[in-house]
């Protein structure tokens, strides 16, 4: 569990007109620090020389500096071509601080039009980012990456770099050399590639997936970080499949860098921001560089081919995803291996599902209300009681919510219809429950009815006529009303479509009023674990960091229910503090994987006890599980 942010001052280095050579572009930078100052290395494109032999737009290298990490200032081109291996330009550089000398890795084109033959690591190197002292070409293969480990490993320089041939998919691998002069030995790196197989790395979760180098790697207490670009589907597009440019990390052993301890489970950053999906090539973000300062990893990224960026993440928070005896820590863990209610054979109306359950604490127990199934499919509400959260003390043998009105009644003799997926609010001395009403033909809509405590707690079932907030027409579920008023009004919480919105009511008399607006909350994020759509989990829990909302999210690619955090501006649900990149909450366990829907976990409530937030949750759509995570630490990764 971990959140990534933009630097508001995205972007860091865009192209000066007023500089030919980088008058088109300037991306894919890289860092190193020294004393007080970054030097960054930079791809810089010309602007177009119309009588230039080759490409009208040359790529040469940048240098630049800062004093703070995000005014870079004294922009000069460093790295020109000058060899006939580079004739054609000089990209995408690496740089790593080794012993007191400074190694810049860069793609070097020896051939136009460009073909794989022409396409080789080359490495310049520098004392004081004035003269070069250096210039050597790597590999005498197609290779398009490379970066250098910034000490010996098990005594030996170390590489990891991206390796081809005119064979795709690309090969991430691991070189070491026990002497320098290995770096640049042709007959070194042809015995070295006939074994290449033994020298891989493989992050790649499909076939269809192509990885490339991003950031050289940095050393850390559990291993080596290594910040990569995954290009999803980049062997497979279509209308079913859409290429999606990724940043993604691997922790690798500090002894052996050929094993992977751990990876993220998808991109943490794609491109959403205008200055990312729009440029040279539009929808790109490609890694290319990373620093440590104090707690957090600054990770630098080219963004559409044309600009340079930022992103930030707390290093522990990423580190302890990655870290296999950590990660459980950073995750939601389940009470128990089995679900906490399961259908029940001796009661028709919940033999066959019980799901989707809100929760709220009263009375010293944890009030369970769930939505169960029997053959018929018809959605009505159960009740069942926990005093330690975990383990069912009560379950009471008959619903104590049912279908009532006209718009839930079931139109079609079979399919679903009724009361789905309730949230329970307490507002003062009243429960209010607002589920999906669902008629199995026109679109779900949000009903709301309410029951005082008093009488929730003395099992009279004396719940008010249920009311319609949603619109004719409009396709609304997950909803839910927040514990207090915001600026003098009721605040509504609920799913439009694919986005969370918000809805602000004046009183909670729904027949004067309907949801008809969708103040903009959360939505998908193209490419990552929500990029189809997201929606509510249970009521949002007011901290004193602001409000925190589960959410669930299913991806184009992974059509999994997965669950993130969000936290909200106390005063103003529609500012986002922070947003977690990866789901933290997954469907894991068989009785999540199988069942009437599979793949799926899916919370209606939560409870906080003590640093303890309780999320319960229906399971493949036909039991109700339990899970528990720190709030101090859900917290100290929404907030900085």
């Amino acid at each position: 569990m971990f959140v990534v942010r933009r630097m508001e001052e995205n972007p860091l280095l865009r192209p000066l007109y007023e500089s030919a050579w980088e008058g088109f572009a300037t991306f894919n930078w890289c860092p190193v620090d020294d004393d007080k100052t970054t030097h960054v290395v930079y791809r810089a494109m010309s602007l177009a020389d119309p009588i230039r032999e080759g490409p009208r737009n040359i790529s040469t290298i940048g240098y630049a500096s800062s004093t703070d990490g995000v005014h870079y200032k004294g922009r000069r081109q460093f790295i020109l071509p000058t060899e006939a291996w580079e004739r054609y330009g000089c990209e995408d550089p690496r740089i790593t601080k080794y012993g007191d000398t400074y190694y810049i890795f860069y793609t070097a084109l020896s051939e136009y039009p460009f073909r794989p033959e022409g396409i080789r690591v080359a490495v310049a190197k520098t004392k004081d980012f004035k003269t070069i002292i250096e210039k050597k070409l790597v590999t005498p293969f197609t290779s398009k990456a490379m970066a250098l480990f910034p000490e010996p490993v098990n005594g030996k320089m170390t590489v990891i770099l991206t390796a081809d041939s005119e064979h795709i998919p690309k090969k991430v691998a691991i070189a070491q050399f026990d002497s320098e002069k290995d770096l640049t030995d042709p007959e070194w790196w042809k015995r070295w590639y006939e074994n290449i197989s033994e020298h891989r790395i493989y992050p790649e979760r499909t076939p269809h997936d192509q990885i490339e180098v991003g950031a050289p790697p940095i050393k850390t207490d559990y291993g080596w970080l290594f910040i990569y670009s995954m290009i999803e589907n980049h062997f497979e597009r279509g209308a079913h499949y859409q290429y999606v440019y990724g940043i993604e990390a691997l922790l690798l052993d500090i002894n052996d860098p050929r094993k992977i301890l751990g990876k993220t489970k998808g991109p943490f950053i794609t491109p959403l921001e205008a200055y990312e999906r729009a440029g040279a090539v539009g929808n790109v973000v490609f890694p290319s560089g990373a620093r440590v300062t104090g707690d957090m990893l600054h990770m630098y990224y080219g963004a559409a081919d044309t600009t340079c960026c930022i992103a930030e993440v707390r290093l522990m928070d990423l580190l302890e995803t990655l870290y296999p005896p950590t990660a459980s820590t950073r995750r939601f863990r389940r009470a128990g291996d089995s679900p906490m209610i399961l259908p029940d054979q001796k009661h028709e109306w919940e033999k066959k599902a019980v799901f989707n359950p809100a929760a709220i604490d009263l009375d010293h127990k944890v009030q369970i209300i769930y939505r169960a199934m029997g053959e018929d499919n018809t959605s009505v509400i159960g009740l069942a009681t926990s005093k330690n959260g975990v383990t069912v003390d009560e379950r009471l043998p008959e619903p104590i919510y049912t279908p009532r009105a006209d718009f839930e009644q079931k139109r079609t003799p079979g399919g679903n219809s009724g009361c789905e997926d309730p949230r329970v609010t307490q507002i003062n001395d009243t429960l209010y429950m607002l589920y999906t009403a669902f008629d199995g033909v026109n679109p779900p809509r949000v009903a709301a009815t309410s029951i005082a405590v008093k009488d929730f707690l003395k099992r009279k079932w004396d719940w008010k006529t249920p009311q319609l907030i949603s619109p004719l027409g409009v396709d609304d579920k997950d909803a839910c009303l927040l514990t207090r008023k915001i600026n003098g009004k009721y605040v509504l919480v609920h799913r439009i479509a694919n986005t969370i919105c918000a809805h602000y009511f004046d009183t909670l008399d729904f027949e004067k009023e309907k949801a008809n607006t969708c103040v903009h909350i959360l939505g998908p994020r193209p490419g990552m674990w929500d990029s189809v759509k997201v929606g509510l989990a249970g009521p949002p829990f007011e901290t004193g960091a602001g409000w925190v909302m589960l959410y669930h999210g299913v991806s184009e690619v992974h059509h999994t229910y997965r669950i993130g955090a969000a936290l909200l501006a106390k005063d103003d649900v529609s500012q986002i503090l922070g947003r977690t990149s990866d789901a933290f909450f997954e469907p894991e366990m068989v009785y999540e994987k199988e069942g009437i829907v599979p793949n799926i976990v899916f919370p209606c409530g939560s409870i906080v006890r003590d640093d303890s937030v309780y999320i319960y949750y229906g399971g493949a759509d036909t039991v109700v599980g339990v899970a528990t995570i720190s709030l101090s630490k859900l917290l100290n990764t929404l907030t900085r």
